[in-house]
């Protein structure tokens, strides 16, 4: 009967949270408006290999489907290694999830593999064709079996960006390849791992009923959670070790990127403690000290029933990983406010851009607004770019696209 009451006022909380609205812009603060960033940038982009035999696809399924992790129309598990063409050329990880009940569930003490995919600025003559995925999407200028990458400049250190998608989807799903490319041909070496959160979870927080299920079925969340920014980690290992990128790529400026629950992964790499039951208790996952600043696109915080890090996210107190926050005022749900209530705990620098009307998803019309913000951010915390902190210290809005503002306002450097 406590457990149904807690439920009961939590769903009420959820209920009252979506009719809410979102806060005006300040009066004051920032106010230069920035031209947008031309995308793609300036360097032409290469994979690694992702071969894959779509011939085994099942009747009735779509490969979407193996590399977002949902199981099939029977209820088997599938992912993205059924259908790898070159396993041994593939890039991949396997974590063993700690014995640690309370954040992992029935998968405490369980190895999981997560197939990794690695984008990075190329040679203009670049020879590799793109590979054509089953979307109608590409993996641009695709590395062939063993073959090494073709770096732009091969004496150069190129950083690092951190990549992790949203719930339910993939690196090569929808747009986030073109994400993916995108920072590439800013000068990145990205690294994205395929977390397939249905192995864990097959379950998203859209409407009531989505949230009655998480609700019922919390510790198969909190371990989705609790194993993202692990998988993340590893795949950081994996690179940074691998010869064929470890002379090319920089380990002194890593930067994270994250959008919706992927933004969260990145908070929880910075230390920050993950919520754990219905009383909002919460426990720190990890800290990567390499992560040294990190950008949630519509980043998952939490509902009110339910923050992400812990009660009033307390989770965040100390945390001192900068973080930048691009938020919808429309998105109901990672909603702007939970965000802000997080990004104020911050410790260290950070800022919170709100998207006018826009909701939890990529916006099209916002693309150049993203990424504008997301590239100046990162050049500024990764590269430390002087120009880039100065811009950002009087950066109000981006020309074009959606209206946009800043909330809180940048305070780093």
């Amino acid at each position: 009967m406590k457990r149904f009451v807690l439920l009961a006022f939590l769903i009420c909380g959820f209920l009252i949270h979506a009719c809410g609205g979102s806060n005006p812009p300040a009066s004051s603060g920032p106010t230069t408006i920035v031209q947008p960033l031309a995308l793609p940038g300036p360097y032409p982009v290469a994979c690694s290999n992702v071969e894959q035999d779509f011939s085994l696809v099942a009747p009735g399924e779509e490969a979407k489907e193996y590399w977002e992790g949902f199981p099939s129309t029977s209820g088997a598990p599938q992912y993205m290694t059924d259908l790898l063409a070159d396993r041994a050329d593939t890039l991949s990880v396997t974590v063993t999830a700690p014995d640690n009940e309370d954040l992992y569930g029935s998968f405490a003490g369980e190895p999981v593999q997560f197939v990794v995919i690695v984008c990075y600025p190329t040679v203009a003559n670049n020879p590799n064709a793109d590979y054509p995925l089953p979307t109608g999407k590409v993996v641009p200028h695709m590395q062939n079996g063993p073959e090494p990458p073709l770096f732009a400049d091969d004496t150069a250190r190129y950083p690092v960006l951190a990549f992790s998608h949203g719930y339910g989807g993939s690196p090569i799903s929808n747009d986030y390849i073109d994400a993916l490319s995108w920072f590439a041909s800013y000068g990145y070496v990205v690294v994205a791992p395929f977390h397939g959160d249905p192995r864990f979870s097959n379950l998203k927080i859209e409407d009531l009923s989505d949230a009655v299920k998480v609700l019922s079925h919390l510790s198969d969340f909190v371990a989705l959670q609790a194993l993202r920014p692990l998988s993340m980690s590893a795949a950081l290992d994996l690179v940074l070790a691998n010869p064929q990128y470890s002379d090319h790529v920089d380990a002194t400026q890593i930067g994270g990127f994250g959008a919706s629950i992927g933004g969260e992964t990145l908070m929880l790499m910075g230390g920050a403690g993950l919520t754990t039951s219905l009383v909002f208790d919460w426990t720190r996952v990890t800290v990567d000290p390499r992560i040294k600043a990190a950008v949630g696109y519509i980043p998952y915080f939490g509902q009110p029933f339910l923050p992400s890090f812990g009660r009033d996210q307390h989770g965040l107190d100390g945390i001192t990983l900068p973080y930048l926050a691009i938020s919808g005022t429309a998105d109901t749900t990672a909603p702007l406010d939970v965000t802000q209530e997080g990004i104020s705990r911050l410790a260290g620098p950070g800022e919170l851009v709100a998207l006018v009307g826009v909701k939890h998803g990529l916006s099209q019309a916002a693309v150049n607004d993203i990424f504008t913000w997301s590239l100046t951010f990162l050049n500024a915390e990764v590269r430390g770019d002087p120009t880039a902190q100065q811009q950002l210290s009087t950066m109000a809005s981006v020309e074009g696209g959606v209206d946009d503002y800043v909330v809180i306002p940048y305070n780093g450097p």
